[in-house]
């Protein structure tokens, strides 16, 4: 057990009684080992709530755009309906740049998204179609067709990889 004589832990704990941590509370040695061994350790409670986030973001996108399409009026329509102009496409553009590294790919989705939004709004200003259920409908057809070309473009990289060429 830790003495509470150095309250600093800065002698690192050679003279204060540390013993290294192995205990718990009740005097058992801890499963997951010495700090930093790496044995017997868990992996962290973000990792596994992941897929929980991308769902919930998932489902306020798909309220928002359900809101802004039946035009029901509701207190959050606005906030859900902007989050759905923003991660829609942005989760399209993601899903053609699978080569960057995580940080990246949401940066460069983020831009992606902006552009797609604001060259639809353009267009649609430009031929006199402007309205808030036709720009949420453009935007969403635009993403899905983003994020089937990607999926289309990536199916036939495997199907090339998958067969072999002779050199006959």
């Amino acid at each position: 057990m830790q003495s509470f004589s150095d309250l600093s832990g800065l002698n690192g704990g050679l003279d204060s009684g540390f013993d290294g941590g192995l205990e718990g509370i009740d005097g058992r040695e801890d499963p997951a080992g010495p700090a930093g061994s790496g044995q017997g350790r868990r992996p962290s409670g973000a990792g596994d709530s992941l897929p929980v986030v991308a769902g919930v973001a998932m489902a306020i996108a798909a309220v928002g755009a359900v809101l802004a399409l039946a035009d029901i009026g509701f207190p959050l329509r606005a906030p859900f309906t902007l989050f759905f102009l923003l991660v829609a496409p942005a989760c399209a553009v993601a899903a053609a740049l699978r080569g960057l590294d995580p940080l990246s790919r949401s940066v460069v989705a983020t831009g992606g998204a902006v552009v797609v939004d604001l060259l639809t709004a353009q267009t649609m200003l430009a031929l006199h179609l402007w309205s808030v259920r036709g720009g949420v409908a453009a935007v969403g057809a635009v993403s899905l067709l983003l994020f089937l070309l990607a999926h289309a473009h990536r199916q036939l990289r495997r199907g090339r990889r998958g067969t072999c060429r002779s050199g006959t």
